[in-house]
């Protein structure tokens, strides 16, 4: 190592003597930092300029209108974007939106369709319709602004989708709370109706039977009806015929008062006329007994004697046949009453007819008594005389019978019927009217009762199911009430609706707990950056720096191996220092172990220029280019800028032996925060790869020295290569 620490020794004194070699080392010491603090700047923060981002906004909304009332949501989004500046919102028609677009003066756009607002009504229908957004976006301007312009569009969509749903929520808790209101008002009928249930779950079989029951009698009820339906028209035909009856009776009753009208003042003055005879006959029976009797006297007296007495009897059978009339009217009407008062009436004029009779048969016998002598003759004119009496006292009493009795008995008995026979007329009048009025209460009701029967058909057919569904309700009520209390369903219904309408608006809230906070995207990327730069800077020290003596001075190849790398060691830690320093005062990167990341990086230094130095030393230009394909193979699969989860499975495969992978954590502990095992198990593998690199430089450089001599020979002769 003594002469590895003169060769050290000296390039520092060259670097100090020549000045343009001190220059060109300050060059490479300060051009890595700036490859890091620039990317880091660039960086620092780019999602808070996306206000600059423009992005076109077409309104073509044309409203709607829901239970009456009217809403633009497209107008609503409009203004809401106005207030809005998390992007660059440029309001304008869609042929120009797509033209800006187009041309690339707008990273996307958003257009806002005419049925934007009826989607979104179609929210209180049976078949709810999801409002589209239409959204275009230029990709080839830029792979990283779509994804900034579709984040803010989804962003957008959530904000609008989460201000409908809690307006929409607003409005259902609305509802419900007057539901709910409802409800513990009508709490009482609610647990009357579950009573009603149970009790009716209980009361089915027994329904069930009377319905069976009243079935039965439904159906007899309409064979009755469907009977006096066919009776109808035999009723009608009665009641025709007995109103005819009525009529013609009525008819004859008024005949009959006016015929008694009629021959009263004659019955009268026949039975005067009897009487008149009678009284004659005795007067004339009187003068034959008190004078004598010659043959043309007695002559005159038969023949005066038997016209008498016929007129007598013609005028007592008139009066006894006008008698007997009204005895077989009083027994077809059933007026018992009357009919005996005629049948004494009756009963007197047959008696007098008998006297009568009587009489006309001793007139004949007169003839006979001619021949007898004086004394018998006068004897049968004292008989005769003696029925003339009789029948003059039958006739006053059947006189006074007629007068005080039977007259005033017929004209009651005739205004009775008289006054019987016009109700009956009326009656049957009534009724012939209200037969078509009963015929239609038939028919009616005929129809009622086949609906009644069908209807009763139905449900007893329904009956099983009925009876299930009664069960199941029962049975889900039973279980509700195990279950839960519906005063405290009541209780939720009753809840705030403008508090439930901010809970659907965010229901879900994040509460962010940052274990290791990093304060800006640019602080996220300093470790990778910072460790790509100070690759770069080894780069830029292989490409320009000498990793061999010159040939006239003698020194072992080892010798050469360790001196050489410890000059490219000491500037690769000063270019290191440069970057963290700037890092930190610059930029004012946030550590929250700023010292613990000085020394890691200049640890990561000393690895990195290690690994660069050695495959240079050791296999000259392929090792330079060896230097390259591994750093591109770090940045691709080391995972510092997407998490390598998110990579292809061959840079997953690789990320576990890449330096760049610890070297990365082991900065980004000292940024956000340090777990120590992270932090050993970074620097155990780092230094393990230093140990290794030490190791095959210090073996294989002087074993592949005189290949590498070669191969640079016979590159030179191309006129290639330097």
């Amino acid at each position: 190592m003594k002469n590895g620490w003169r060769i050290y020794l000296e390039d520092l004194k060259n670097i100090g003597t020549n000045w343009v070699s001190a220059i060109i080392i300050l060059g490479l010491i300060i051009l890595p930092s700036l490859y890091a603090w620039l990317n880091i700047a660039a960086s620092w923060d780019p999602y808070s300029q996306t206000n600059q981002i423009p992005v076109g906004i077409v309104n073509e909304d044309s409203g709607a209108t829901v239970q009456g009332h009217t809403f633009n949501a497209g107008d609503e989004l409009v203004h809401e974007l106005k207030n809005n500046h998390d992007m660059n919102w440029q309001f304008t028609d869609q042929k120009k939106a797509l033209s800006h677009l187009e041309n690339g003066d707008y990273f996307s756009v958003i257009i806002i369709p005419p049925n934007f607002s009826q989607d979104l009504a179609t929210v209180v229908t049976d078949y709810p319709q999801k409002a589209q957004l239409k959204y275009y976006v230029n990709e080839k301007i830029n792979s990283i602004a779509p994804k900034i312009t579709s984040k803010g569009a989804s962003v957008l969509v959530d904000s609008m989708s989460s201000q409908f749903i809690g307006i929409v929520n607003g409005t259902i808790f609305d509802i419900f709370n007057r539901i709910g209101i409802t409800m513990q008002q009508d709490l009482p009928d609610i647990e009357k109706f579950e009573d009603f249930v149970f009790t009716l779950e209980k009361d089915l079989p027994t329904i069930y039977n009377k319905l069976k029951t009243a079935y039965h009698d439904v159906d007899e009820a309409s064979q009755i009806i469907q009977y006096a339906k066919q009776s109808v028209p035999q009723a009608k035909a009665l009641t025709s015929e007995g109103l005819t009856t009525v009529n013609n009776t009525l008819t004859f009753i008024n005949q009959a008062e006016s015929t008694l009208n009629t021959i009263s003042p004659q019955v009268k003055k026949d039975i005067q006329t009897v009487k008149q005879i009678a009284s004659d006959t005795n007067d004339l029976l009187t003068q034959l007994q008190q004078s004598p009797i010659s043959f043309t006297d007695i002559e005159l007296v038969k023949n005066q004697l038997n016209q008498n007495v016929t007129n007598a009897t013609n005028k007592i059978s008139n009066i006894q046949q006008l008698l007997l009339s009204l005895k077989q009217f009083n027994a077809e009407n059933n007026m018992t009453t009357d009919i005996q008062i005629l049948d004494r009436a009756i009963s007197q004029t047959d008696a007098i007819q008998n006297i009568l009779n009587q009489a006309q048969a001793n007139g004949r016998d007169f003839d006979q008594s001619l021949n007898n002598k004086e004394g018998k003759i006068t004897n049968f004119l004292q008989q005769l005389q003696q029925l003339s009496s009789n029948i003059s006292v039958g006739l006053d009493r059947f006189t006074n019978e007629y007068q005080e009795t039977i007259e005033p008995t017929i004209y009651s008995q005739i205004n009775k019927v008289q006054q019987t026979l016009t109700e009956a007329k009326s009656i049957l009048t009534t009724v012939q009217g209200t037969i078509p009025k009963v015929e239609n209460i038939l028919n009616n009701a005929s129809s009622f009762i086949n609906d009644t029967k069908k209807g009763m058909e139905i449900i007893i057919g329904e009956y099983p199911q009925i009876n299930d569904r009664v069960h199941r309700l029962a049975d889900q009520i039973r279980s509700f009430e195990k279950e839960t209390d519906l005063k405290s369903i009541i209780q939720l219904l009753m809840n705030n609706p403008t508090a439930e309408k901010s809970f659907f608006e965010e229901p879900i809230q994040m509460n962010e707990h940052r274990v290791f906070p990093i304060e800006n995207y640019g602080t996220g990327m300093t470790p990778f950056y910072s460790v790509l730069a100070i690759w770069v800077g080894c780069l830029l020290l292989i490409s320009l720096l000498a990793v061999d003596t010159k040939e006239d001075e003698h020194y072992e190849i080892r010798e050469v191996y360790f001196g050489k790398l410890l000059t490219f060691c000491t500037i690769g830690l000063f270019q290191t220092a440069i970057i963290v320093l700037g890092d930190l005062f610059i930029l004012n990167v946030s550590a929250k172990s700023p010292i613990w990341f000085i020394l890691f990086c200049l640890f990561i230094s000393l690895v990195f220029m290690t690994i660069v130095y050695t495959l240079v030393s050791v296999f000259g230009d392929v090792g330079k280019a060896l230097s390259i394909v591994l750093l591109v193979l770090q940045i691709a699969g080391s995972g510092g800028t997407y998490p390598i989860e998110l990579l292809p499975k061959f840079f997953q495969y690789i990320n576990p032996y890449l330096p760049f992978t610890y070297a990365i954590s082991l900065i980004r502990e000292t940024l956000g925060g340090i777990i120590w095992y992270k932090v050993i198990i970074d620097i155990l593998f780092l230094s393990l790869v230093l140990l290794f690199v030490l190791l095959f430089g210090g073996i294989f450089k002087k074993q592949l020295r005189d290949l590498t001599q070669k191969m640079l020979q016979k590159s030179r002769k191309s006129g290639l290569f330097h």
